[in-house]
């Protein structure tokens, strides 16, 4: 009883140490991209207040208040997705194809922000839409995150009974599935989005990861340059991309998860070890470190009666 209450009092401890290092990596994101950012901003603002003064120095016909409501109103339309070309304006974001991709990015809750429903009809519509959609999406990310699950244990089974492998052969499939995982998801689209919208490397590798990790910042969406012709197929491949990447990336941040809580468990799991056998030495009961270690190995271990041995199950393998 006196091991379990320290086994439990550890595990209390456990939260407060993880708020902790959360909120301090989290510090240290915000620190470094202050640093990275904050004098660029700055740089920004500076030019952008220089141009201003130097347009009403030039054209003295320009009123502040005016020249102030023009650039409100053209950020604004932008936003709404119309842009100036000459004497007229582009539309074609709320086409069936701008519609199709924004609803994707609606129920995968990427919402990259560039782009949102203007009337009280369409706010309310998006609100009822993502509230089935949302659950839809994630069962359906599910389904595809088994299937390639199955896919990769089917080809290591087939590798283990051909060359007589065993743990080779799994370790050899899950670097394969990462390796083509990186190469479809992440290696190769930026090079589709560099002929199609004109970004660097840098940047299509930059939205492919922002995107399909669902965080959709919005400062580099598809097929919204006015001054590009895209492909009818362009948003419908990207949206299939979309669904397929995003069950890739959840599978392998389940495995930086998995390895994360693995090294926790461990940590606990030495420290009950320890605390049994201080106990053991102490002449103490040894039933107690015993119940103290099978707390730590709970899932795994059945406890049955003193003429039986235990059985351990070991847990599902995830890619």
């Amino acid at each position: 009883m006196v091991a379990a209450r320290r086994h439990q009092q550890q595990r209390r401890w456990g939260l407060p140490v993880l708020l902790v290092v959360y909120l301090s990596y989290v510090g240290l994101g915000a620190g470094v991209l202050q640093a990275l950012e904050r004098p660029a901003e700055v740089r920004a603002a500076q030019h952008l207040l220089q141009q201003h003064w130097e347009l009403l120095a030039n054209h003295t016909c320009l009123r502040g208040p005016a020249l102030r409501r023009l650039v409100e109103g053209i950020v604004q339309a932008y936003k709404s997705g119309i842009t100036l070309q000459g004497n007229t304006t582009s539309l074609g974001r709320w086409d069936f194809r701008g519609s199709f991709f924004f609803s994707i990015s609606a129920i995968t809750t990427i919402g990259y922000g560039n782009l949102s429903p203007n009337t009280v009809a369409g706010r309310i519509f998006c609100i009822l839409f993502a509230l089935f959609g949302i659950p839809l999406n994630l069962v359906l990310l599910n389904e595809i995150g088994q299937l390639m699950l199955l896919g990769v244990q089917h080809f290591a089974h087939r590798i283990e009974e051909v060359f007589h492998w065993q743990k080779k052969a799994s370790l050899l499939i899950k670097t394969v599935a990462l390796v083509t995982g990186l190469l479809l998801f992440l290696l190769l689209p930026p090079l589709l989005f560099s002929d199609k919208e004109g970004w660097s490397y840098e940047e299509g590798f930059y939205y492919s990861f922002i995107t399909l990790s669902t965080i959709g910042f919005g400062d580099y969406v598809i097929g919204m340059n006015p001054d590009r012709t895209y492909p009818g197929w362009y948003k419908n491949v990207i949206s299939l991309w979309i669904l397929f990447g995003m069950a890739w990336l959840a599978l392998v941040i389940k495995l930086c998860i998995n390895f994360l809580e693995s090294s926790s468990d461990f940590c606990q799991c030495n420290k009950s070890t320890e605390m049994a056998e201080d106990l053991m030495d102490g002449n103490k009961n040894s039933a107690t470190g015993l119940h103290n270690v099978e707390i730590c190995n709970d899932k795994d271990t059945k406890r049955k009666g003193p003429d039986e041995s235990h059985n351990y199950t070991a847990p599902t393998e995830a890619l």
